[in-house]
């Protein structure tokens, strides 16, 4: 618009309110201690901040009505459920503004607080600190909040080891510093220590007897079976039960062998006398641990399978689904071969339908098994065909698997470019997401090589009918000129799994298709 000297009139320009800033408070304590208190340490530090905000409401600055506390949070990470709230506030853009009382309320890792720096920029969020003047949008500022940060990572270190030390101390002081608690003791939290729990301590007392008279644990886990006795109950600070179960093996070998009830504590396989009063006495503590050690080593000797057990590894339990340990018995010079399901051995027979099998018997009937493919020719037939499925089930699967590797790869590599060429992000976070990229690209390229090289085993794991038939044909004369391990050796080859169900008597023979093919390969080799 012009004025009469044909010059254009000034405008009158309202000035813009400023446009409004949401801040959230954000509030942690490391520990719980004192939060049920009617003012605390959350309370305190929302209270610094509120009034930071409100000193600042000249420039927009307004306080979101939503609590962001975190009570008995450690800032060593992110794992804190106030904090993942306030960060997809953030990302939600409901938040423009952080307060904090100091900035190791908000995180002890410069490497978490860079990632929430880097998020905060990407959402247009600003960060402020009640005690610790600093503006983050210059570099100076963003120097001195990495100093401070740095020094918050010191301190929380150092105080981890000072606390390990002090833990340290303890132990080689006697003291009991914490865990659960043992059979035979109740704990004593006002005097930090423990205390002998009479009946608990005579169940102790009588474990230690039985097993140094029987000298074998299961006998001791049926006893305490028939006994209806159970292991330590009790509850936690939060309210909840524990314990009460019945004895396994593993637990009662923790039984036999903790030191505690010798009147010492463990540090480092250094035992220290301790406060607490001794339930057992150290030489028939001793005498258990020499029988433990004894009983490990002769069981250590078989674990090479010196007996030539046929189904070793194979053999499962039908009713439990638990697998079937070899072992024997001795009477004289002379050994009773058997397999035992895994969960009549830790919990005694009464949880066991199966219980245990003759190992001559159940190795005879799946070696018959076998035999009957050679002379039944639709049967073998038929293991072939089943073998065959195998095989176009895994080439399947494999086709399923690479299909995926392959988009991974893609999209991690599409993320790579992208995150490179992304200047304004922060540069340490731009680094760390680089490494992180490049790690699980090798990783992805990694199961592509494995994936190429399962496809051709599977390939080549093509099996000829005839060669089969012939190979299962030939098969009683062959075994009969093997030696034990190579029995051992070739049952292992050709069968997957053997399942017995001690309640039938039934027994189920799966047969491996790699294991048919190189019987094949061997009859092939034989004619030629």
């Amino acid at each position: 618009m012009k004025n009469g000297n044909g010059r254009r009139a000034p405008v009158l320009v309202e000035p813009k309110l400023s446009q409004a800033i949401r801040c959230a408070v954000y509030t942690r304590k490391s520990t719980d201690e004192g939060l049920q208190q009617d003012f605390n340490s959350l309370d305190a530090q929302r209270e610094a901040g509120e009034a930071f905000v409100a000193s600042q409401r000249g420039k927009g600055w307004q306080l979101v009505p939503e609590r962001f506390d975190d009570g008995g949070f450690t800032g060593a990470n992110m794992e804190r459920p106030a904090l993942r709230r306030l960060l997809a506030a953030v990302e939600a853009r409901q938040v423009n503004c952080v307060v904090v009382y100091k900035v190791d309320r908000l995180s002890r890792s410069l490497l978490d607080f860079a990632r929430m720096m880097e998020l905060f920029d990407r959402y247009g969020a600003s960060f402020a600190s009640v005690t610790q003047n600093f503006n983050t949008t210059d570099s100076m500022g963003r120097l001195t909040l990495n100093i401070l940060l740095s020094f918050a990572q010191f301190e929380r270190e150092i105080i981890s080891e000072r606390t390990r030390d002090k833990m340290c101390a303890a132990r080689r002081k006697g003291k009991w510093i914490g865990g659960h608690p043992v059979l035979g003791y109740n704990i004593d939290t006002a005097a930090r220590r423990l205390v002998v729990n009479p009946q608990e301590a005579h169940q102790v007392r009588t474990i230690f007897d039985l097993y140094l008279d029987r000298g074998a644990m299961l006998p001791v886990l049926q006893d305490l079976e028939s006994r209806g006795w159970r292991t330590k109950r009790w509850t936690t600070g939060s309210g909840q039960f524990r314990g009460g179960k019945p004895f396994t093996k593993s637990l009662l070998y923790g039984i036999l062998t903790n030191a505690i009830y010798t009147g010492r504590v463990n540090h480092k396989g250094v035992l220290y006398p301790g406060e607490h009063e001794a339930i057992i006495e150290r030489t028939t503590w001793e005498r258990v641990q020499d029988i433990l050690d004894r009983n490990g080593r002769t069981n250590g000797g078989g674990a090479k399978n010196k007996d030539g057990a046929l189904l070793r590894g194979l053999l499962f339990c039908v009713p439990c689904g638990e697998p079937m340990c070899h072992t024997y018995s001795a009477k004289g010079v002379k050994r009773y071969r058997y397999y035992v399901c895994y969960r009549a051995q830790q919990r005694g027979w009464k949880n066991c339908k199966t219980k245990s099998v003759s190992a001559p018997a159940i190795e005879s009937t799946v070696l018959e098994a076998v035999r009957r493919l050679g002379t039944d020719p639709q049967l073998a037939a038929e293991v072939v065909r089943q073998a065959r499925e195998q095989l176009a089930q895994r080439r399947e699967q494999r086709a399923k698997d690479v299909a995926v590797a392959e988009a991974a790869l893609r999209q991690l590599n599409a993320e790579t470019i992208e995150v490179a060429g992304d200047t304004a992000r922060d540069p340490t976070a731009r680094v760390d997401r680089l490494v992180d990229l490049q790690r699980q690209v090798q990783e992805a390229e990694h199961r592509l090589t494995q994936l190429a090289t399962e496809g051709r085993e599977i390939e080549a794991d093509h099996i000829d009918e005839a060669d089969a038939l012939r190979a299962l044909t030939e098969f009683n004369p062959v075994w009969e000129a093997l030696t034990t391990r190579e029995q051992v050796r070739l049952i292992q080859m050709l069968v997957a799994r053997v399942g017995y169900d001690g309640q039938t008597g039934k027994v189920t023979v799966d047969f491996r298709s790699a294991g048919i093919k190189e019987l094949c390969e061997g009859a092939s080799t034989t004619k030629g």
